[in-house]
């Protein structure tokens, strides 16, 4: 195997059109019996974080895990088919991800603060799940910190496909905390200005490679080549 390739979700491969924000209101309400008095505050964090920081602003305790992440499914499964109508396919994406899984010795799974059965419905929404190897996958409900899925994400890769211990791992995404994730890592990183953060933030957090979009599939695979070479 020569690289691993973790893709966010939001904002990187999908725009949601607001239905995550939908989800995580639908899934406090469902546990605190009343709606949220604002929205939760996303911007690259983990599930267990977001819907933390959502209780705790509301000055309430927080549920156990269990019951959050369950709440947290329900809400994502009942959007699913409003997610394909409002929701689109950012630029490029087909193509990179059928380019990234066709490529031999590579691994190309996901790296989302989404909890899995939430990343399934974003991705199986725009038909995009049997582009990726989601059980190599990590997600919202493996750890709190972003930086953390890394680890995770080798151990399945490990586990599940024999990736070796130095294989590099190169994370895409559209967020400070995906920048920071990969250099606390020793992770490569591809900065996507799709999402809110303009290319001089993501660049101001680390990243050596910031990209418009996913556009340019050619030019994308030889920037994953040159993480692969190293």
């Amino acid at each position: 195997m020569e690289l691993i390739v973790l893709w966010d979700i939001d904002h990187t491969l999908i725009e949601n059109a607001g239905v995550s924000k939908e989800i995580y209101a639908a899934a406090f309400s469902a546990l605190a019996g009343s709606p949220p008095a604002g929205p939760a505050r996303t911007e690259g964090r983990t599930d267990r974080l977001i819907m933390q920081e959502l209780f705790l602003r509301h000055g309430l305790s927080v549920p156990e895990w269990a019951a959050v992440e369950a709440a947290l499914a329900r809400a994502g499964e009942e959007r699913l088919e409003i997610l394909g109508k409002r929701g689109t396919v950012l630029p490029g994406v087909r193509g990179a991800l059928k380019s990234a899984s066709a490529h031999d010795g590579w691994v190309s799974s996901v790296l989302t603060g989404n909890i899995a059965a939430n990343a399934r419905v974003k991705l199986s929404a725009f038909h995009l799940d049997p582009l990726l190897d989601l059980p190599v996958g990590a997600y919202g409900a493996d750890a709190d910190q972003r930086a953390d899925l890394v680890d995770v994400a080798r151990e399945r890769a490990r586990r599940l496909r024999g990736a070796r211990d130095d294989v590099p791992v190169v994370l895409v995404g559209d967020t400070p905390r995906d920048v920071e994730a990969a250099l606390a890592t020793g992770s490569g990183i591809v900065a996507v200005a799709s999402g809110v953060h303009s290319p001089e933030e993501l660049a101001a957090a680390g990243a050596d490679v910031v990209l418009p979009d996913l556009s340019d599939t050619a030019q994308l695979l030889g920037i994953l080549q040159t993480f692969a070479a190293r």
